[in-house]
This record gives structure tokens, sequence and C-alpha cells, in this order.
């Protein structure tokens, strides 16, 4: 499969004519898989090797051996001519009818004041009438006349001598190499079996790159892949192997850093306890109402951390109905004096972490409720992909601080990616679900002169 990449990249490399059409057909009808890359690979050097043995040699070969048929025939006919010439007949030539037939496999006859029809004309391809053609003017030098189409069996040949015509019948394979076919057939079916037992082989060996493949594509959306074992070639077990122990880092560390996080969520959410429990004791005093918003505060600020922290990557991979949650949060819409619109095309429910996919929608229309009197939102449901895309009438964010808004803690003038607890993490725990569902988000300028963002995720 290397030498399709090769060939594609040197033909972007070298600036020579005709380069860059080239290159565009390479890259527009050559196949990018392995399976299909790696049949080419076998069949082309076989199909090109099978192309000079049947042009350069079948063609020598059939050509040589045609010849030699052909002179042979042709030297039994002048030697006929010869012998009616020399000696006397008997009216109906049964003596010389008779050797030919039983001697020269020739069958014959001899016209009295004959004439030749006029020409025939040839075959496009046709080395038998070439060949006859050129034995006869070689060896005869007399005028001819030759039929060679059809499928019958047998070649006619006219020869005109003196005021006679000799009509000579001979079998089709005395002249020209009629079992050529046998070889064609052998290589083109020794050329299939071999291209048969080239894909088996090719399958049993692209399966375990596929499956490979398949364990990290899931793996990469937060998909369990337990059932996943090393198989194939050495080099495929050993990278296999090698993503088998980077998944079991990658979840260890998750665990520890889960772990970690649990232990400082329960001694912090005691210390916070114990602030309200005093809080409560002292009772409602003036003095303390900013420490008690302050605590409040803190709460807030102590459960986004760790939600964006740990994230939702252990949840298992499930069904959502796109209308049921869209319409839950038309109605908050409503509650607060605003409007929600959508349009769903496609399938209403979706494969996706639910509570984590909530979460991400949640967090992006709360974004736009805080800021925006109207938001519109249209999801696409095609075979393979999910995409949302909310307009809304807001702020909206400048073109430049677009990719800074998903950045944790990052804070803009407008405030416009802060969440409900006001730490900036909205943007970022969104991006952080999409991205492990395998997807993204982008943002633009939406119509309603608001934002657009558009959250494309595999479904």
């Amino acid at each position: 499969m290397a030498i399709f990449d090769l060939l594609k990249r040197d033909a972007g490399r070298f600036n020579l004519p005709g380069t860059r059409p080239l290159n565009r057909a390479m890259r527009r009808y050559l196949p990018t898989g392995l399976y299909t890359r790696s049949l080419l690979i076998v069949i082309l050097p076989m199909l090109l090797l099978q192309t000079v043995v049947a042009a350069v040699f079948m063609e020598r070969h059939w050509r040589l051996v045609t010849e030699r048929l052909s002179e042979g025939t042709v030297g039994d006919i002048a030697g006929i001519i010869e012998v009616i010439k020399a000696y006397p007949q008997d009216s109906n030539y049964d003596k010389i009818t008779k050797i030919a037939d039983d001697a020269l496999n020739l069958t014959i006859a001899v016209e009295e004041n004959g004439q030749l029809p006029p020409p025939r004309p040839r075959p496009f391809f046709s080395i038998l009438d070439d060949t006859l053609a050129d034995q006869i003017t070689k060896q005869i030098h007399m005028p001819f006349w030759i039929d060679t189409v059809g499928d019958s069996k047998l070649v006619e040949i006219r020869i005109k001598f003196d005021s006679r015509v000799l009509r000579v019948f001979a079998r089709r394979g005395s002249t020209y190499a009629s079992n050529t076919h046998i070889f064609l057939i052998w290589m083109v079916g020794t050329a299939l079996v071999l291209v048969a037992i080239s894909i088996l082989f090719l399958r049993g060996q692209i399966r375990p790159i596929l499956l490979l493949a398949k364990a990290a594509e899931s793996f990469g959306k937060g998909q369990k892949t337990e059932g996943y074992s090393p198989r194939g070639a050495e080099e495929v077990r050993r990278a296999g192997l090698a993503f088998i122990q980077m998944r079991e880092r990658i979840e260890r560390q998750i665990e520890q850093r889960t772990a970690m996080l649990a232990g400082i969520s329960h001694d912090l959410r005691t210390v916070l306890t114990r602030f309200k429990l005093q809080l409560a004791l002292a009772g409602e005093k003036p003095e303390l109402s900013g420490m008690s918003e302050d605590v409040d505060d803190m709460q807030s600020m102590l459960e986004g951390y760790l939600a964006f922290a740990k994230g939702e990557a252990e949840e298992d991979v499930g069904t959502l109905r796109l209308s049921d949650m869209l319409e839950r949060y038309r109605a908050e819409f409503e509650m607060h004096g605003k409007v929600l619109t959508y349009q769903i095309q496609g399938e209403d429910e979706i494969a996706v972490r639910p509570n984590a996919f909530t979460r991400l929608v949640s967090n992006l229309v709360s974004n736009s409720q805080r800021y925006a009197t109207s938001l519109n939102i249209e999801a696409r449901h095609s075979a393979k992909w999910l995409t949302l895309t909310l307009d809304d009438d807001g702020p909206g964010i400048p073109a430049a601080s677009r990719e800074d808004v998903f950045k944790p803690f990052h804070r803009l003038d407008e405030a416009r990616n802060l969440d409900s607890s006001g730490t900036g993490l909205g943007l970022a725990i969104a991006l952080d679900i999409a991205r492990s569902h395998g997807g993204n988000i982008t943002l633009d300028d939406s119509p309603r002169g608001g934002l657009r963002t558009i959250v494309r995720v595999p479904a």
C-alpha cells in the first residue's frame, strides 16, 4: 500500500508538466482502504505479467507455429498443382483427388474454365489470412483466393492456373495454431486461483488491523473495549498489545484521579458543611449574609470543578430521545419568558451516553438562555452523524475569541462562556463531552445576529 502513498506524494512534490491533474486523478480514483490496496498490490503485477506473456510470448509462438503449418499446407498444394500440370489425368481427376485426401488430408476439386471470386474483405486481426497469403505468393506465384472467415473448421483456398481453378479445402487446425487457447485458459485459471488464495489470506491478515482500529476508535469515544484481544501477524499483535497497555494505563490514571477527587470532594464538602452549620447557629445577621452567599458559591464552584475533572467517561452508551430532551429545554425557556424552537430531521433516538450528552446540550442551551431571548435548535440525524445547530440572538462571541472560550476558566467581558456557577467551565465541559463521543463543537455567526453553535458527534 505504500506504493500508492509514494506515488501521490511524489506527484505533488515535483512540478512536472501534467503532474497536478495526475495527482488529482490518483487521489480521486485510487483506493484508500488497506484491504483494497493490498489486493491491488497482488493483482496488478500478476495482470501485468500475464499481459506481457500474452502479448509477447503467445503472439510470437502463435505466429511462428502458424507460419510453419501454413508453409506445409501451401507446399502440399503446390505439389498437387505440379502433378496436375506434369502428368495427364483422367477427366474427373479421381486419382489425384484420392491421393490428396488420403495422404495429404486435403479435399480438392478442379474446375475447368473456372474464375476466381472477387476478393473478400480481410478481418481486422487475422494472422492466418496474412500468413497464408504470404506463403501462396512465395511458393506458388499464381492468382489465388482464400476464405478463412467464419466458424467453419475448413479453410477454402482457390488457385488459378492455366484455364483451370484448383479448389482446396484444408482443415483449419492444419493451417494455424488452433490450440493456443488452452494455454490461455490455464494461465487465466491459475491466476484466478491465486487471486482467490490471496483474497483469503489478505482477509485474514487485514481483519486484526480492522479490529484494532475499531477498538481504538471505540476507546476514543469512551466506549468499552473488553472484547478485544491481539491477533494476526506479529507486528499487528505487538501494536494490539501496546494499545491494550496504553488503555490500561489511561484507565488506571483516570481511576486514580477519580479516587483523589473523591477524597478532595469529601474533605472540602466537610469543611463547607461546617461553615454552613456555624452560619446557621449564628442566626440571620446582616453582616453574615455575604458569607453565606460565598459558601453557596464555593459549593457550586466545587461541583463544577469536580464535574470538569471527572467527566462522564465511565457512563455506558445508551439511547436518548431528542424530542424529550429538547421539549424539556423549551419548557424552561417558556418559564423564563423566552422562546426556544427546534426541528428534528431523521431518527429521534440516538446512541450516546445519555447523561453526558444531556449535560453537553444543557450547558449550551443555558448559555443561550442567559444572554439571548430566542434560540432555534436544528437536529439532523443521518446514518452516522448527529449534527445540532443552535442559533440565538444574543451578543455572540468575537471570532478571535472563539477558540479561547473552550479553555477552562477563560472569561470574556461578556461572560458568554460562564455556566451557572460562574466558574468559566460551561463550554469547556461541553467540548470535553463532545470529544469523548468522537465529535467536536464549533462556533460561528448566527443568521439571527447572535452565536451559532454546531455540535457534531457520531450517533
